[in-house]
C-alpha cells in the first residue's frame, strides 16, 4: 500500500502544501537521515516536566499495523522507489522489497506500515481505513516484537476508521477513550505511533485548533495538533495528559511528507460511537433525516429575516424519507437539532449521523418568518441508496438579481432581475427537457453580466417560489418581487428547480 496524497485544503494555501494521509509508510529500514528538532520546552509555563511515566503506561497498547497487497503488472502504483547507495548492505533487502515479483503471475507484493491501538483486552484494535484498505493480509506487531494475524471487523470510509480483531493467548494491555469535547485549544497532548517504520515513537504538543474541516469527508470535525506526526502515524492515538485517547491521527499538511506541525486527528466524540457500531454490527448505522440542504448565505438570511447567516436551509425533501409527510418542508431553515445549535450547514449532517436510528428528536426551524419546533423520527441512512447519494448533502447555492419590468398580462413573457421568464407549457417542458412533475415559471434567457447570471441561474431552470409563495406565471414573479420591494426587502428569496426537479434556493438582490 502506498502513501496517498489528499487534495489541498484550500485554494488559498500554497500549491506546495498538500494534505497527506500520514500512513501507511513503506516497511523500509531506518536509513533516512535523522533531523533533530526542538520539542516542547520542559520549562514552558504549564507544560509537563516529563511525560515519561505517562508514556511508559501506554506504549504497550500502541501497535504497528503491517499489511501486504498484490499489485498486478510491473509495479504500477507501487510508489516512488528509494535510491540506494551502490554497495549498500541493504541493497538485497530493497531489491526483494520493491522489485520482487511472484514468479507465477508476475504480480508485485507491496508491503506497508501504519499505526493502531488496542481498546480491549480481548484484541480489538483501532486504526485508519486507509492504512488497511485493499490489503490482502493484515498483521499486528506489538512492542515486544510478537505478531498476530488480524481480521477486519468493519470499516467506515466516511470517517476513515477501521476496527481489527486479533486472537491473543493472554489478555492484552489496552487504552481507553476519553472525552474530546472537554479538550481546549492549548491543552497538551501526546501522540504515539509508527512514523517511517520507527515503532513506539512518542511526541508531545498542544491542540492547535478544533472542529477543522479539511474536506476529507462529509463528517469532518478534526482536532488540529502540532505534536509531530508523520507518515506511518496514521491510525495511532492522540492522548490527553490523563492517558485517554481523544483522537485518532489521520492526516497532515506538508510540502515534503514530513511533519511541519500541522496534523489532524478524528476526535473521539465522533470516533467512539463509530468504533462501537463496527464492533457490534460490522458496519455503521447512522441516523437519516431525509433532506437536501444548502448553506444560509448572508443574502438568504436577510431575505428570510434572520439576524445572522446561520442554520441549514432545506432545499428538498427526499421522497419516502423520514420527513416526507410534511414534517419538514423545502424552505425551512433548521436552527437546532436535538438541542444542538446548527451554526452552519455542516453542523447538521454531523448531528444527524451521531444520532441513533429511530430516535425521536426536536428540530427547531424557521418557517414563514416564524420559529417553531417539530418532532422528527430518524430513519437509517444506509437503508436507501438515494439517501446515501443525497441525504443532508449541500445543494449548490447560487444567484444575483437586476431590474423588473411590468407586463400587461400575467401570462405574457417578462424580464425581471436579468431573466426572461415564460409560461411553462407542454412545448417548453419538451424543449428544455423539464420533468413533467416540475411546475412554475421557466427561465428562457439570462442576460450576461446580470445579477441573475452572477448567481448562476440559467435558461431551462424553473422558478417555483418567490418569497415562499408559489408562482405560476411571469406576472406572479414580477408582482411578488414588487411586494417584497414594498416591504423593504433587499433580496428576493426564490426556490429554483432544475430540469429533473432538484431544488435549490437563491437570494437575488433587489437593489
Amino acid at each position: 500500500m502506498v502513501n496517498s496524497l489528499r487534495s489541498s485544503l484550500r485554494q488559498s494555501l500554497a500549491a506546495v502544501m498538500a494534505l497527506t494521509l500520514i500512513g501507511p509508510s513503506f516497511a523500509a529500514p531506518a536509513m533516512a537521515q535523522a533531523t533533530i528538532a526542538a520539542g516542547p520546552s520542559a520549562k514552558a509555563q504549564g507544560g509537563p516536566a516529563s511525560v515519561a511515566d505517562l508514556a511508559e503506561g501506554l506504549l504497550d497498547a500502541v501497535v504497528n499495523i503491517s499489511t501486504s497487497q498484490s499489485v498486478k503488472g510491473d509495479g504500477a502504483g507501487a510508489g516512488p522507489q528509494p535510491v540506494i547507495p551502490e554497495g549498500s548492505p541493504f541493497q538485497e533487502f530493497f531489491n526483494d522489497f520493491f522489485d520482487g515479483k511472484d514468479k507465477k503471475d508476475g504480480n508485485r507484493k507491496v508491503n506497508s506500515l501504519g499505526s493502531g491501538f488496542v481498546i480491549d483486552a480481548s484484541g480489538y484494535v483501532v486504526t485508519n481505513n486507509h492504512v488497511i484498505e485493499g490489503a490482502d493480509d493484515i498483521e499486528v506487531i506489538f512492542p515486544n516484537g510478537s505478531k498476530l494475524k488480524a481480521r477486519l471487523v468493519g470499516t467506515d470510509t466516511k470517517t476513515d476508521l477501521s476496527v481489527l480483531k486479533v486472537e491473543p493467548k493472554a489478555p492484552l494491555k489496552f487504552v481507553r477513550f476519553g472525552d474530546s469535547k472537554t479538550m481546549r485549544i492549548g491543552d497538551w497532548v501526546m501522540a504515539i505511533g509508527n512514523p517511517f517504520g520507527l515503532g513506539g515513537s512518542v511526541t508531545v504538543g498542544i491542540i492547535s485548533a478544533r472542529g477543522r474541516n479539511i474536506n476529507a469527508g462529509p463528517y469532518d470535525n478534526f482536532i488540529q495538533t502540532d505534536a509531530a506526526i508523520n507518515k506511518g502515524n496514521s491510525g495511532g492515538p492522540l492522548f490527553n495528559m490523563k492517558g485517554e485517547v481523544i483522537g485518532i491521527n489521520t492526516a497532515i499538511i506538508s510540502p515534503s511528507g514530513g511533519s511541519i506541525g500541522i496534523g489532524f486527528a478524528v476526535p473521539t466524540e465522533l470516533a467512539q460511537n463509530i468504533v462501537q457500531q463496527l464492533i457490534d454490527f460490522g458496519e455503521t448505522r447512522r441516523g437519516w433525516l431525509g433532506v437536501r440542504i444548502q448553506p444560509v448565505t448572508d443574502d438568504i438570511a436577510e431575505s428570510l429575516g434572520l439576524d445572522t447567516a446561520r442554520g441549514a436551509l432545506i432545499s428538498g425533501v427526499i421522497k419516502d424519507g423520514p420527513v416526507d409527510k410534511g414534517v419538514l418542508k423545502a424552505g425551512d431553515v433548521i436552527l437546532t437539532f436535538d438541542g444542538k445549535p446548527v451554526k452552519e450547514m455542516r453542523d447538521l449532517p454531523l448531528a444527524v449521523a451521531e444520532s441513533p436510528v429511530g430516535k425521536e428528536v426536536d428540530v427547531q426551524v424557521l418557517r414563514d418568518g416564524k420559529e417553531q419546533t417539530v418532532k422528527v423520527t430518524l430513519g437509517r441512512l444506509e437503508d436507501s441508496p438515494e439517501a446515501d447519494a443525497d441525504d443532508d448533502k449541500p445543494a449548490v447555492a447560487q444567484g444575483k438579481g437586476g431590474e423588473t419590468q411590468d407586463q400587461a398580462r400575467p401570462e405574457d413573457p417578462a424580464e425581471v432581475l436579468g431573466m426572461t421568464l415564460t409560461m411553462l407549457d407542454e412545448v417548453r417542458h419538451k424543449n428544455f427537457g423539464i420533468a413533467d412533475s416540475v411546475e412554475g415559471v421557466v427561465i428562457t434567457d439570462v442576460a450576461a453580466g446580470s445579477v441573475a447570471a452572477e448567481k448562476g441561474l440559467k435558461a431551462g431552470e424553473v422558478i417555483v417560489e418567490v418569497g415562499q409563495d408559489f408562482v405560476a406565471t411571469p406576472g406572479d414573479v414580477t408582482s411578488r418581487i414588487e411586494e417584497l420591494k414594498g416591504e423593504g426587502r433587499r433580496n428576493a428569496h426564490m426556490m429554483v428547480a432544475g430540469a429533473s426537479g432538484e431544488l435549490r434556493f437563491v437570494a437575488l438582490p433587489l437593489e
